[in-house]
């Protein structure tokens, strides 16, 4: 297109557009633009536009939509009715034409990268238990996965930049920030521009152990998934730095709706979380790996442990937050 400029894909009743039917339907049916799909975020010609969870970042609000000729609106994509399983494989369909998936060995992100079929990396420092559970899952299903180690030094070296970056500086962003700084940073070395990941599956099926104990399990998980634009631009603008960004079959519109068809006591079952989701799983990946309780990322990686370290070698023995706060002080004057 030589006039719209579009960052992400788009998509109309289930089938990805060209750039040439995305600059047909602004020129002769701009309203279209109302139910579409996808992750994506297009401007130009008196247009912007955003889809409808926000995963990619632009400058408009998530889910508008304005023309020249004062059209404007709400973006809701027009999806058929589904079940999970079904608006799970349709999801990753629509979004594995190209890319690599990162891969961690939790039951999120080894569903889609069974049904993606492409090649895979995961990120950890020696010995992390994600390098170790990606390979398990990768050599189980015969998927091809390039383990990328991080050196310690690394971290400290990205550091600045990562806390300079994201929005909300806390240990555990900036422990997630860290180790998506790697995963992108790898993939844009790669010539990926695309990254198929597994995220918001924890806020959509009850994936957090805190869900354990709650007694307004239904009020949490309406909470946390607001919660996920906020993430999005967290990760987005990390991923941005190497030219890349992430994508996430699981916040699709089929398979949010779905899953909202599913009362809240059904996704966290006693001491199992995510039940829908690890019983869908289980018919594509085996009950091993569906029910497999992974940690989470900035732990699984090692990037927690060693953030800790690198607090306490700087004069920060009890305060990782303090640690990052002077990091933000002093680089950014923050």
């Amino acid at each position: 297109m030589s006039e719209h400029e579009l960052a992400g894909w788009i998509e109309l009743d289930g089938f990805r557009l060209t750039h040439t039917e995305i600059a047909t339907i602004l020129r002769d049916r701009p309203s279209d633009m109302l139910r579409c799909g996808g992750e994506f975020y297009i401007e130009g010609g008196g247009c912007r536009a955003r889809d409808h969870f926000g995963v990619m970042q632009g400058a408009c609000a998530k889910g508008t939509f304005t023309y020249e000729n004062g059209i404007a609106g709400k973006i809701i994509p027009d999806v058929k009715d589904m079940s999970l399983e079904e608006a799970i494989v349709t999801a990753v369909k629509l979004r594995s034409d190209e890319g690599v998936t990162a891969l961690s060995g939790g039951v999120d992100s080894t569903l889609v990268a069974c049904l993606a079929g492409r090649e895979c990396m995961a990120v950890g420092l020696e010995g992390s238990h994600d390098l170790r559970q990606a390979k398990h899952a990768a050599d189980k299903l015969d998927l091809t996965c390039t383990l990328v180690e991080i050196p310690p030094a690394d971290i400290a070296e990205a550091l600045p930049l990562v806390i300079g970056t994201i929005p909300k500086k806390d240990p555990v962003n900036t422990g997630i920030a860290l180790t998506q700084f790697f995963i992108t940073r790898w993939a844009g070395e790669y010539g990926y521009r695309r990254i198929i990941t597994g995220q918001a599956a924890d806020e959509i099926f009850g994936g957090y152990s805190r869900y354990l104990e709650t007694d307004t399990l239904e009020a949490d998980l309406l909470r946390d998934f607001a919660g996920l634009e906020q993430q999005a631009e967290r990760d987005q603008s990390i991923a941005a730095l190497h030219g890349t960004y992430l994508s996430m079959p699981y916040l699709d519109m089929r398979v949010v709706c779905a899953a909202r068809k599913i009362p809240a006591a059904e996704k966290v079952q006693g001491t199992r979380r995510k039940v829908p989701l690890r019983m869908v799983a289980e018919r594509f990946i085996g009950p091993e790996l569906a029910w497999y309780e992974k940690k989470a990322m900035q732990y699984g990686s090692g990037v927690a442990k060693e953030l800790s370290s690198l607090a306490r070698k700087n004069g920060y023995k009890t305060s990782v937050q303090d640690y990052i706060d002077h990091i933000s002080r002093v680089e950014h004057g923050h």
